[in-house]
């Protein structure tokens, strides 16, 4: 069943939470409206894509990355 809902308390980003056909259900922040509806059209497009992948592999290739452009921007590391 998709479902969506989209929030946003004052002096905070638009919260966007959306379920998909499967049951799954994903959330996250946008600075504006218009940016949390295209990604919950993204996810529903995407759908068959997000459930064929192994979400804890692209949760730790999304880490990987965001280390190395922290590295490569002279940050400090995450630990």
């Amino acid at each position: 069943m998709r479902n969506y809902k989209i929030t946003r308390n004052e002096g905070e980003w638009y919260n966007a939470e959306v379920t998909d056909s499967y049951g799954n259900e994903y959330q996250n922040y946008f600075e504006t409206a218009n940016q949390a509806n295209e990604w919950i059209h993204y996810v529903w497009e995407k759908e068959d894509w997000f459930n064929s992948t192994n979400s804890q592999e692209l949760l730790a290739n999304a880490i990987k990355e965001c280390k190395e452009i922290d590295e490569k921007q002279g940050r400090r590391a995450i630990l």
